[in-house]
């Protein structure tokens, strides 16, 4: 059995995803549809041009490299090369060697004193926790395959120790944020301890703990939308983009159907997103990274599983949501292979864009059914 099988297989459990109400399933792989492998191909080519001779990524002016590389990095991982073998080998572990050479002694992944670190660190830390435990089932050289279980180790330790006393992650540690939370760094956190734990690495029971309360404690209004910050107020009824992710969180653990949490934010961003393109809004590509990972794992039966008395019309499912998302993702793809937007830059763009393209290789436990 293929590493990454069996570590979807044999290393998920554990009584705090318990708390969701979900079991793991296997990984089912599909053909992603050939109408679009082009655009896939050609945007992988475009980013690995892009990566630094050092390994990392970046976007605009130097910015937020370690996030930049971490989301580039699982890119190439979705499609199917690892850090010892595929056509991205040499990208994967270069970039692997770039966050691993800046992870601090703390346990932090990164460093807050890179351009555009130093107040919101923690994105970094979150995004570049995940592809390194998306590394790590990979990683066959002894030596280097127990530095990198230590760095993975102290990251989670790091995020646990950086977590607010309502369950959720603000854009620097607790202590340095005055207990500031915010909805989008928690789930980054929140995917990143997923990852390890994928991974078979030793996870804060807690602190999964903590950020499912967290989640739920936020999406307490009339609307059931996930608000910006629990802490510090704001969303009214919820934000789709955080719902959104907060779904991706939940779902990617299993069996749904019986969720309430999952069928409230589902009906929720149902009720409020149109499909990619449809109806533009603010950091959408955000919002939809996210929301084609709920839909993914919600394939094209969970919906009527969830409310089955739903008509036709009114169910989300991949293949309609992926008919008219990638569409709008051939359309909107430069003849470089690249895609442009949001005030990141195009590296951020392309490799969200990717990443949604490529869901159907199901390589990576944390993007799996």
């Amino acid at each position: 059995m293929h590493r990454r099988q069996f570590l979807a297989a044999s290393t998920l459990g554990g009584a705090a995803l318990g708390l969701l109400g979900v079991t793991r399933n296997q990984a089912r792989a599909e053909p992603i549809p050939e109408e679009f492998r082009d655009c896939v191909k050609k945007g992988l080519e475009w980013l690995a041009k892009q990566q630094s001779k050092d390994g990392h990524f970046e976007a605009f002016g130097g910015q937020y490299p370690v996030t930049m590389t971490g989301v580039g990095g699982m890119a190439m991982l979705m499609e199917g090369s690892t850090i010892r073998e595929g056509k991205y080998r040499d990208n994967i572990r270069r970039a692997t060697d770039w966050l691993m050479s800046r992870c601090m002694p703390n346990g932090m992944v990164g460093n807050p004193n890179i351009p555009g670190e130093a107040g919101r660190y923690m994105y970094g830390h979150g995004f570049g926790l995940m592809f390194l435990a998306s590394v790590y089932g990979e990683e066959e050289e002894t030596d280097r395959r127990k530095i990198l279980e230590e760095i993975i180790v102290k990251g989670c330790e790091f995020s646990h120790a950086a977590q607010t006393n309502r369950g959720g992650w603000g854009y620097v540690s607790a202590k340095e944020g005055s207990n500031f939370d915010e909805g989008s760094v928690t789930v980054t956190q929140f995917q990143a301890l997923r990852a390890a734990r994928n991974a078979g690495v030793k996870v804060p029971d807690e602190a999964i703990k903590k950020s499912v309360q967290y989640l739920d404690d936020s999406s307490k209004n009339a609307g059931g939308g996930v608000v910006y910050s629990l802490g510090g107020g704001g969303g009214g009824d919820g934000r789709p983009a955080l719902t959104a992710a907060a779904i991706a969180c939940a779902i990617s653990s299993g069996d749904y159907t019986k969720n309430p949490l999952v069928k409230k934010w589902f009906k929720f961003c149902r009720d409020r997103l149109k499909n990619y393109g449809d109806a533009r809004m603010g950091h959408d590509e955000y919002t939809h990274y996210y929301y084609a990972q709920a839909v993914y794992m919600l394939g094209d039966e969970g919906w009527s599983k969830m409310f089955p008395g739903d008509p036709e019309s009114e169910r989300v499912t991949w293949s309609k949501y992926r008919a008219n998302c990638f569409k709008y993702l051939k359309q909107t793809q430069a003849a470089d292979g690249s895609w442009t937007g949001g005030h990141v830059g195009p590296i951020f763009i392309t490799a969200v864009h990717l990443t949604m393209l490529q869901l159907d290789n199901a390589v990576l436990p944390i993007y799996q059914r």
